[in-house]
This record gives C-alpha cells, structure tokens and sequence, in this order.
C-alpha cells in the first residue's frame, strides 16, 4: 500500500496527482512504485527557477577564513560600503531567480540583530551598531524581482548551548510547542525571529555540518521540530539540503550525475533526509539503485548543485572567477542535467560583488541567451518538428510534464535524411530539462524525438531546436 507521510503540510504541498514520499515494503515493485511518486506544488515552482545564487558573506569575509572558530570579534565586521541594490541588480541581469544569504554561517556571526545572541552585527561599530544586513538583503531582493533565501548553519561555533549534551524535552515558541534540546530550542529562535520578522522566506537552506565536535558529542539536530515551525510559520518555504524539498547533489564543483532522477530512495531521522546508499554514488535512482531497495522510502527530491564561483566560498584577494566557459559548461551540466544550478558568488570586503565576477556573470548570461533561448521557429506534431526550409540545427532542449513524474529512461534524436531517419543524438532521462549539443550541426527540414523506454506514459512538453550560434 502506498503510504505518504512527513513533514508536508500546508500550502503547496499537496503532490501533483499522487504522493511526494511513499514506502517501500519488501515484495514491492519499486520501478512502477517510483513512477507513481509527484512533486509537490513548491518543488515544481523551484525546479522553475534554474539558476540561483548564493552569497557567502559574514566575519569570514574580513578573517579570510572559510570557517570561522566562534571566538571572532564583531567589531572585525566593518564593510565599507555595503550595496545589497548592486547585489541584486547584477543577480538579477544574469538569470538569477533567488538568491541564498549565509545569515549564520559555522562560527555563529549573525547578519541581523538577534535578540538571542550578541554575536551579531550589532555588536560591531558598523553603522553605529545600527546595521542589518539581512533586513537589506531581503529589501533589495524584492525590489529586483528575486526571491529570498537564507542559510543558517544548523552548526554555532559560538553558541554556548551547542552539544551541551542537554536533552529533549518540550519547548514554547510562538503558539507552538516542540521537542528540542537546549541549543535546538535556541535554532527555534532564530528561525521565529527570521521568519517572522523579514518574512516571507522562499528558501532555507541547512547543511548537515556538525561542526568541530567530536561525532560522540554531536549535537543531533532537532530537524524535524524545526520544520515544523518552517511550515507552520511560512508554508511556501521551500527547506534545503538536509530538509524534505531539496537535496545536494554530492558534490561542489557544479555537477549533476548524466541522469539525475528526481525520486530516490531515501532514510529519515527526525525528517533530515539523507540518500541511499551514499550521495557521491554515480546512480541514486535508475533502475539498478530501484531494484536494490527493499526497504526505505521513495521520494521525489530534486538536486540542488552548489559550486563557487571562486575557489573558496568567501571572499579571498589572491583568488580569481571562473572563467564564462567554465560556466557554460557547469550550466549545460546542471541546469541541463535537469537540476537547479545554486552558484556562488561572494560578496568583497567593500559589500560589492567584485567587479571581476560581474563582468564573467554578464558575458555567461550572453552567452546563455545566446545558445539556449532563442529556439528556431519549427512547427511541432507531436515528437516531430518540421521546417519549412532544410535548417541547421547545433542544440536541442526537451523536457517532461512532471505534474506526471519523471518517467522518461530512454530517447534518440533523429533528423530525416535522404535514406531516411538518421540517429544524430541521444540521452536517458529528461525530466525538468535536458540540453543536448549535437557532435556536429545536422542540417535536415525534419526531425523527431522518440522515446525508447519510460516507466509510464511519458509527457515530453518541450522539444526545442537550436542553430549554431
């Protein structure tokens, strides 16, 4: 029997036609059990965003370090001409959608006034002790059309709470109450005062880090007691990484696997999601991966692939952008893998996305525009596009219906030749985007997508031609 539960309530949750996490009991048949799996109404909407962007910025900007030890002082945070406007503009003018602020990173600095800590902002001479980074992140992002995101280290460095061994046990926040430990009660602040005080919230992004404590003392996250407060205070938010909407990838240089499917089996604890069997494994949910579960759970949990734009995370002077192609290539592997691209792009010392990376930003949005948004105008008749005149055509872009789930396993592109249809490209799964660059430009006045294998009846709504630009 198929059986839905978690942390799933309210607004957009609702899965498309089915269930969004299903169990697995053994006897099952996991592949068709798999195609019955749907996005809920908030993973669709940010599988829509494609790219987005992160922005590594805090007391680690002016330390140069990428992880901070909790013993930093406030007053080092000081820059000179903080422009979250020209953040935005810049984000915005390069594809962005939503952009993600480290709020808290590892060593606990907070960007915003908390009432909770006084490792924060105000604690610096930074405007007068007056500051609020996130109250001006948040207001720029809107004002640009971008949505907001924020990341807050499930890791305090500083706090004195953290793995302090303390126990669960009930705790009020706001008209609710929870199980939380000491240092988990002190995250159920924070997370009320961001949510319902620059709300509303479209991401929150965890990681899974537990800082420097020794695994015997860790701190086991009360993850599932802070979704409940996310989706009982912002319902729309969508929750990252560790969290039920979105996975990590398993990597940070800006790959996704050649398929990546959207529904893999997965193990809970406390509603943080972690993969099986591992999230550097080549396969998490074709056929092989399926056929090897026998007891877990399946959900649809779409990749997120983080990577930098500069070798580290934060800021650093002796270090340089990637060049546009590399972008290129990252995006046609991402984003055309069928995953959400999540790039990196710190702030400087001044508060400026450096100069240097703006100007690799505008010529890889060029160069995006360029390649995969200007479709040639073919007529379409089901799988099979026809010209009215032969047309050289360099590029393709397909993508399914996953109000139907991700069914597809198989496709072939052919073009019509003389002799007749002709292989000139093929891949495996679709799902929300798939960009294939053919070997070499075929030129032809038709061609035709066929599907070769699916789970189900496939839906493919996208089948777009390009030329050589």
């Amino acid at each position: 029997m198929t059986q839905a539960v978690g942390v799933d309530g309210g607004t957009g949750a609702e899965a498309v036609g089915g269930d969004w996490r299903v169990a697995v009991e053994p006897g099952d048949d996991v592949v068709a059990k798999a195609a019955s799996v749907r996005p809920s109404g908030r993973q669709l909407a940010w599988l829509a965003l494609e790219r987005t962007a992160f922005l590594h910025f805090g007391v680690n900007t002016f330390t140069g370090q990428e992880w901070g030890y909790g013993d930093e002082d406030p007053e080092l945070f000081q820059p000179e001409d903080l422009d979250t406007d020209q953040w935005a503009r810049e984000l915005s003018a390069a594809g962005f959608r939503l952009a993600i602020l480290t709020v808290k990173h590892h060593d606990g600095f907070v960007l915003y006034p908390s009432k909770l800590t006084t490792h924060t902002v105000a604690s610096s001479t930074w405007r007068a002790g007056q500051g609020d980074v996130l109250r001006d992140f948040v207001t720029s992002m809107r004002a640009h059309g971008l949505k907001v995101g924020l990341y807050l280290s499930p890791a305090d460095e500083h706090e004195p709470t953290y793995a302090n061994g303390s126990q669960r046990r009930p705790r009020e926040i706001g008209d609710l109450t929870l199980p939380a430990t000491d240092y988990g009660a002190f995250m159920l602040g924070q997370l009320h005062e961001v949510l319902t005080g620059y709300g509303p919230i479209d991401e929150i992004w965890f990681d899974g880090s537990l800082g420097r404590i020794p695994d015997d003392r860790a701190e086991h996250y009360d993850f599932d007691s802070w979704y409940t407060l996310i989706r009982t205070l912002s319902p729309d938010t969508v929750i990252a990484n560790c969290g039920p909407d979105v996975r990590w990838v398993g990597n940070e240089t800006g790959l996704a696997r050649e398929d990546e499917w959207n529904v893999v089996p997965v193990r809970i604890d406390r509603e943080r999601v972690d993969v099986l069997p591992t999230y550097d494994a080549p396969d998490l949910g074709g056929r092989p991966a399926l056929e090897n579960t026998t007891q877990a759970w399946l959900q649809w949990w779409p990749a997120e692939v983080d990577v930098s734009i500069r070798p580290g995370w934060f800021f650093h002077d002796d270090e340089r952008p990637k060049a546009p192609d590399e972008l290129m290539a990252i995006y046609g592997e991402s984003v055309g893998r069928g995953a959400v691209l999540l790039l990196n792009i710190p702030p400087d010392r001044r508060g400026h996305l450096p100069a240097e990376d703006v100007a690799v930003l505008r010529e890889w949005a060029s160069m995006i525009e360029r390649d995969w948004e200007r479709p040639l105008p073919a007529r379409r008749d089901g799988e099979v596009l026809e010209f009215d005149e032969p047309a050289e055509v360099a590029r393709l872009a397909l993508a399914e219906d996953l109000r139907h789930g991700q069914l597809i396993e198989e496709v072939v592109v052919e073009a019509e030749q003389e002799d007749g249809w002709r292989r000139i490209a093929g891949c495996g799964t679709v799902g929300a985007k798939r960009l294939i660059t053919l070997p070499a430009p075929v030129t032809a006045r038709r061609f035709r997508v066929r599907v070769l294998r699916a789970r189900a009846t496939p839906h493919l709504t996208t089948i777009d031609l390009y030329g050589n630009a």
